[in-house]
């Protein structure tokens, strides 16, 4: 491409300069980091199919929350995958959607004992779909192999401690009288407390929480998710439960510091892993885990403070 100006009689065209970092419009990314429209119409579909499966029928629920553990066990089957560790995805799923089956029916001893045989089916499929021991030619085992089923087991606990074992809570939630209620007072706390912060990251974030494991999340945005959450159970707790303010209060404090705990253990997990999201089923929002990551660690906390605080109609 030549300059006009240096165009004048029989001189040669000047070149070009050459393009620059600083000559270059990069267009910025969005604070938002998400397709916000996208994410938004995502977020109310899932919001209206959870307020059907509670308020229709309590076994839709269920079969929701099965749904989704097992996609998320599918989803983190591929992510440690990359990094060569075999979950087997068949057991799990099984163990998982059978654990959140009966801990409905039959409450916390069905779910413990749901978990534990899921372990145990763990291993015993790790035995049997044993890859062969990589050995050299005469014989002798690599530097390594040894450990290959010892890491694999270890990746498969952790996928039966984090998903059937923390969303059969919710399910536990769902089986008094008032289950539904109980159920939406969980996840409104949850949600607004991921809204509360985002919105607060976004609009004031300028000190980072924890830079090295989340650089997005910031002091703001926690606080954020304080206000959100705090308000959201106080409400939720006098409005649809009948219990006492102070009551939703302590719940929103607890629910708060659970679900960021859990935000930011899944992103120590993903940076370890090297990816941004868990999948891509859901748009606008990554994969399902990525919407689970801060649902899961509050069901048990939930469940316990309702439990002791607003104990189940009779």
């Amino acid at each position: 491409m030549v300059d006009p100006s240096s165009r004048g009689g029989d001189a040669a065209p000047a070149p070009a300069p050459p393009a620059s970092s600083a000559t270059i419009a990069v267009p910025r990314p969005s604070r938002a980091g998400r397709n916000l429209p996208v994410a938004i119409g995502m977020g109310l579909g899932m919001g209206a199919a959870l307020l059907l499966a509670l308020f229709v029928r309590k076994e839709l629920f269920v079969l929701l929350a099965a749904v989704a553990v097992a996609a998320s066990v599918w989803e983190m089957a591929r992510a440690l995958g990359a990094r060569r560790l075999h979950v087997p995805v068949v057991p799990l799923v099984v163990g998982s959607v059978a654990t959140l089956a009966a801990t409905y029916v039959s409450g916390l001893e069905a779910l413990l004992v749901g978990v534990a045989l899921t372990v145990v089916a763990v291993l015993a499929w790790r035995l049997v779909e044993a890859p062969a021991v990589v050995a050299s030619e005469e014989g002798e085992r690599l530097p390594g192999a040894e450990s290959a089923a010892l890491r694999d087991v270890t990746a498969g606990v952790l996928v039966v401690a984090w998903l059937p074992l923390l969303a059969g809570f919710a399910v536990l939630l769902l089986r008094p009288e008032d289950g539904a209620q109980r159920v939406l007072v969980f996840v409104l706390v949850a949600v607004c407390s991921d809204i509360g912060g985002y919105a607060a990251g976004v609009l004031f974030g300028r000190h980072p929480m924890a830079p090295t494991i989340s650089p997005k999340k910031s002091w703001e945005g926690l606080a954020g998710s304080a206000v959100a959450g705090v308000v959201a159970a106080t409400l939720s707790v006098v409005l649809l439960l009948d219990g006492a303010w102070w009551a939703g209060a302590l719940i929103g404090v607890a629910a708060v510091a659970t679900a960021t705990m859990g935000d930011l253990s899944e992103s120590v997990l993903k940076r370890d892993l090297g990816i941004k999201d868990m999948g891509s089923l859901l748009p606008g929002h990554g994969g399902v885990l990525d919407r689970l990551d801060s649902l899961l660690p509050t069901a048990p906390v939930l469940w316990l403070l309702l439990s002791a605080l607003v104990p189940p109609v009779a």
